[in-house]
Protein backbone atom coordinates (compact mmCIF):
# COMPACT_ATOMS: atom_id res chain seq x y z
CA UNK A 1 0.00 0.00 0.00
CA UNK A 2 2.61 2.79 1.27
CA UNK A 3 3.50 5.03 -2.05
CA UNK A 4 0.71 3.93 -4.09
CA UNK A 5 -0.51 6.91 -5.77
CA UNK A 6 -4.10 7.92 -5.85
CA UNK A 7 -5.56 10.94 -8.34
CA UNK A 8 -9.03 12.77 -7.33
CA UNK A 9 -10.68 14.33 -10.26
CA UNK A 10 -13.55 16.24 -7.94
CA UNK A 11 -15.08 19.98 -8.60
CA UNK A 12 -16.85 19.90 -5.13
CA UNK A 13 -13.88 21.54 -3.25
CA UNK A 14 -14.63 20.17 0.43
CA UNK A 15 -15.14 16.92 -0.54
CA UNK A 16 -11.82 16.85 -2.74
CA UNK A 17 -9.83 17.97 0.68
CA UNK A 18 -11.91 15.35 2.69
CA UNK A 19 -10.64 12.52 0.16
CA UNK A 20 -7.38 13.86 0.07
CA UNK A 21 -6.93 13.71 3.65
CA UNK A 22 -8.17 11.01 4.00
CA UNK A 23 -6.08 9.19 1.56
CA UNK A 24 -3.01 10.69 2.68
CA UNK A 25 -3.94 9.70 6.01
CA UNK A 26 -3.50 6.15 5.16
CA UNK A 27 -0.32 6.38 3.73
CA UNK A 28 -1.14 6.89 -0.30
CA UNK A 29 0.14 9.74 -2.32
CA UNK A 30 -2.39 11.94 -3.51
CA UNK A 31 -2.92 14.32 -5.91
CA UNK A 32 -6.57 16.36 -6.29
CA UNK A 33 -7.64 18.43 -9.16
CA UNK A 34 -10.79 20.17 -9.63
CA UNK A 35 -10.87 20.89 -13.34
CA UNK A 36 -11.52 17.67 -15.78
CA UNK A 37 -9.85 18.41 -18.72
CA UNK A 38 -6.67 19.43 -16.29
CA UNK A 39 -7.55 16.36 -14.52
CA UNK A 40 -7.26 14.38 -17.70
CA UNK A 41 -3.99 15.86 -18.43
CA UNK A 42 -2.50 15.08 -14.84
CA UNK A 43 -3.76 10.95 -15.64
CA UNK A 44 -1.70 11.04 -18.78
CA UNK A 45 1.20 12.34 -17.21
CA UNK A 46 1.33 10.77 -14.16
CA UNK A 47 -0.58 7.15 -14.49
CA UNK A 48 -1.48 6.99 -11.15
CA UNK A 49 -2.43 4.19 -9.82
CA UNK A 50 -6.03 4.58 -9.22
CA UNK A 51 -8.04 7.34 -10.06
CA UNK A 52 -11.41 8.45 -8.04
CA UNK A 53 -13.42 10.31 -10.78
CA UNK A 54 -16.51 12.69 -10.30
CA UNK A 55 -19.47 11.92 -12.76
CA UNK A 56 -20.22 15.18 -12.61
CA UNK A 57 -17.78 18.27 -13.80
CA UNK A 58 -18.65 21.51 -15.60
CA UNK A 59 -15.81 21.04 -18.58
CA UNK A 60 -15.13 17.50 -18.98
CA UNK A 61 -17.36 15.56 -17.64
CA UNK A 62 -16.14 11.96 -15.92
CA UNK A 63 -18.01 9.51 -18.85
CA UNK A 64 -15.83 11.58 -21.31
CA UNK A 65 -12.61 11.32 -18.69
CA UNK A 66 -12.75 7.87 -18.58
CA UNK A 67 -13.68 6.69 -22.27
CA UNK A 68 -10.30 8.64 -23.04
CA UNK A 69 -8.37 7.04 -20.25
CA UNK A 70 -9.91 3.38 -20.42
CA UNK A 71 -8.61 3.77 -24.43
CA UNK A 72 -5.15 4.44 -22.99
CA UNK A 73 -4.46 1.83 -20.13
CA UNK A 74 -6.17 -0.13 -17.53
CA UNK A 75 -5.53 1.96 -14.53
CA UNK A 76 -8.31 1.56 -11.84
CA UNK A 77 -11.45 4.03 -12.19
CA UNK A 78 -13.77 4.63 -9.38
CA UNK A 79 -16.57 7.10 -10.48
CA UNK A 80 -18.27 9.04 -7.94
CA UNK A 81 -22.04 10.12 -8.58
CA UNK A 82 -24.68 12.01 -6.93
CA UNK A 83 -26.79 10.36 -9.52
CA UNK A 84 -28.18 7.37 -8.44
CA UNK A 85 -30.00 5.73 -11.33
CA UNK A 86 -29.23 2.47 -12.90
CA UNK A 87 -29.31 4.22 -15.88
CA UNK A 88 -26.41 6.58 -14.45
CA UNK A 89 -24.64 3.85 -13.53
CA UNK A 90 -24.46 1.34 -16.24
CA UNK A 91 -23.44 4.32 -18.23
CA UNK A 92 -20.27 4.43 -16.04
CA UNK A 93 -19.76 1.10 -16.16
CA UNK A 94 -19.97 1.48 -19.67
CA UNK A 95 -17.22 3.73 -19.88
CA UNK A 96 -14.74 1.26 -18.51
CA UNK A 97 -15.42 2.40 -14.65
CA UNK A 98 -14.42 -0.16 -12.51
CA UNK A 99 -16.43 0.45 -9.94
CA UNK A 100 -18.99 3.65 -8.51
CA UNK A 101 -20.14 5.06 -5.19
CA UNK A 102 -23.11 7.15 -5.11
CA UNK A 103 -23.00 10.32 -2.97
CA UNK A 104 -23.38 10.51 0.04
CA UNK A 105 -20.84 7.15 1.13
CA UNK A 106 -19.17 6.54 4.60
CA UNK A 107 -15.23 6.95 3.83
CA UNK A 108 -14.39 3.91 5.08
CA UNK A 109 -16.61 1.59 2.08
CA UNK A 110 -14.78 4.26 -0.34
CA UNK A 111 -11.26 2.91 1.38
CA UNK A 112 -12.60 -1.10 1.41
CA UNK A 113 -13.13 -0.49 -2.35
CA UNK A 114 -10.43 1.68 -3.21
CA UNK A 115 -8.18 -0.95 -0.99
CA UNK A 116 -10.09 -3.83 -3.00
CA UNK A 117 -9.37 -2.60 -6.29
CA UNK A 118 -5.81 -1.77 -5.52
CA UNK A 119 -4.89 -5.54 -4.48
CA UNK A 120 -5.68 -6.97 -7.65
CA UNK A 121 -2.94 -7.67 -10.06
CA UNK A 122 -2.84 -9.67 -13.15
CA UNK A 123 -1.86 -13.45 -13.44
CA UNK A 124 1.81 -15.09 -13.31
CA UNK A 125 3.51 -15.23 -16.67
CA UNK A 126 3.43 -19.04 -18.58
CA UNK A 127 5.14 -20.10 -21.24
CA UNK A 128 2.14 -22.25 -23.15
CA UNK A 129 0.41 -20.90 -26.46
CA UNK A 130 -2.38 -21.28 -26.75
CA UNK A 131 -4.22 -22.11 -30.25
CA UNK A 132 -8.07 -21.74 -30.78
CA UNK A 133 -8.57 -21.49 -34.74
CA UNK A 134 -6.89 -18.62 -35.52
CA UNK A 135 -7.00 -17.35 -32.12
CA UNK A 136 -3.08 -17.53 -30.86
CA UNK A 137 -2.73 -16.75 -27.47
CA UNK A 138 1.18 -16.35 -26.10
CA UNK A 139 0.66 -16.36 -22.04
CA UNK A 140 4.27 -15.92 -21.34
CA UNK A 141 4.67 -12.33 -24.12
CA UNK A 142 1.40 -11.26 -22.80
CA UNK A 143 0.02 -11.03 -26.64
CA UNK A 144 -2.94 -12.53 -28.62
CA UNK A 145 -3.06 -12.46 -32.61
CA UNK A 146 -6.07 -13.57 -34.73
CA UNK A 147 -4.76 -14.81 -38.09
CA UNK A 148 -1.64 -13.82 -37.92
CA UNK A 149 -2.64 -10.11 -36.87
CA UNK A 150 -1.60 -9.02 -33.27
CA UNK A 151 -4.75 -7.64 -31.22
CA UNK A 152 -4.54 -4.58 -29.00
CA UNK A 153 -5.68 -5.64 -25.86
CA UNK A 154 -5.71 -4.28 -22.00
CA UNK A 155 -3.97 -6.06 -19.23
CA UNK A 156 -7.80 -6.92 -17.98
CA UNK A 157 -9.08 -7.91 -21.70
CA UNK A 158 -6.02 -10.26 -22.23
CA UNK A 159 -6.72 -12.11 -18.67
CA UNK A 160 -10.18 -12.56 -19.22
CA UNK A 161 -9.50 -14.14 -22.86
CA UNK A 162 -7.05 -16.04 -21.33
CA UNK A 163 -9.14 -17.89 -18.44
CA UNK A 164 -11.74 -18.50 -21.14
CA UNK A 165 -9.26 -19.75 -23.24
CA UNK A 166 -7.78 -22.13 -20.97
CA UNK A 167 -11.08 -23.29 -20.03
CA UNK A 168 -12.75 -24.19 -23.54
CA UNK A 169 -16.51 -25.03 -22.80
CA UNK A 170 -17.12 -24.24 -19.51
CA UNK A 171 -19.82 -22.01 -18.51
CA UNK A 172 -18.63 -18.98 -16.13
CA UNK A 173 -20.83 -17.44 -14.30
CA UNK A 174 -20.22 -13.70 -13.85
CA UNK A 175 -19.59 -14.28 -10.02
CA UNK A 176 -17.01 -17.12 -11.08
CA UNK A 177 -15.56 -14.76 -13.92
CA UNK A 178 -14.88 -11.57 -10.41
CA UNK A 179 -13.65 -14.41 -8.81
CA UNK A 180 -11.08 -15.78 -10.79
CA UNK A 181 -9.75 -12.39 -12.11
CA UNK A 182 -10.84 -9.16 -9.46
CA UNK A 183 -10.30 -11.43 -6.58
CA UNK A 184 -12.41 -12.51 -3.76
CA UNK A 185 -12.48 -9.44 -1.52
CA UNK A 186 -14.03 -7.45 -4.98
CA UNK A 187 -17.22 -5.55 -4.00
CA UNK A 188 -18.04 -3.18 -7.16
CA UNK A 189 -21.01 -4.64 -9.78
CA UNK A 190 -21.15 -7.78 -11.36
CA UNK A 191 -22.22 -6.12 -14.89
CA UNK A 192 -18.82 -4.82 -14.98
CA UNK A 193 -17.74 -8.21 -16.73
CA UNK A 194 -20.59 -7.77 -18.76
CA UNK A 195 -18.96 -4.71 -20.25
CA UNK A 196 -15.77 -6.39 -20.68
CA UNK A 197 -16.84 -8.92 -22.48
CA UNK A 198 -18.41 -7.20 -25.32
CA UNK A 199 -14.81 -5.17 -25.60
CA UNK A 200 -13.16 -8.18 -25.83
CA UNK A 201 -16.47 -9.33 -28.56
CA UNK A 202 -15.15 -6.32 -30.47
CA UNK A 203 -12.04 -7.79 -30.56
CA UNK A 204 -12.37 -11.12 -31.35
CA UNK A 205 -14.98 -11.92 -32.80
CA UNK A 206 -15.86 -11.25 -36.81
CA UNK A 207 -19.40 -9.82 -35.83
CA UNK A 208 -19.07 -9.04 -32.31
CA UNK A 209 -23.27 -8.53 -32.18
CA UNK A 210 -23.58 -12.31 -33.34
CA UNK A 211 -20.81 -14.07 -31.50
CA UNK A 212 -19.50 -17.45 -32.48
CA UNK A 213 -16.72 -17.85 -29.86
CA UNK A 214 -17.82 -15.91 -26.94
CA UNK A 215 -21.09 -17.47 -26.22
CA UNK A 216 -23.89 -15.57 -24.14
CA UNK A 217 -25.71 -18.30 -21.47
CA UNK A 218 -28.91 -16.92 -20.49
CA UNK A 219 -29.63 -16.50 -17.07
CA UNK A 220 -25.90 -18.10 -16.10
CA UNK A 221 -22.87 -16.32 -17.81
CA UNK A 222 -20.64 -17.09 -20.69
CA UNK A 223 -18.68 -20.17 -22.49
CA UNK A 224 -16.05 -19.62 -24.77
CA UNK A 225 -16.33 -22.02 -27.74
CA UNK A 226 -13.26 -20.97 -29.66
Amino acid sequence: MPNQRILIIEDEENLAEALRYTFDKEGYEVQAVNNGRVGLEVARASRPDLVILDFMLPDLDGIAICKALRREGDMPILMLTARGSEEDQVAGLDAGADDYVTKPFGMRELLARVRAMLRRQGPPADSTVLDCGDLRINLAAHTASMAGRELELTRREFNLLRLFAQNRGKAFTRENILQELWGTDWVGDVRTVDVHVRWLREKIEENASLPRMLITIRGLGYRFDG
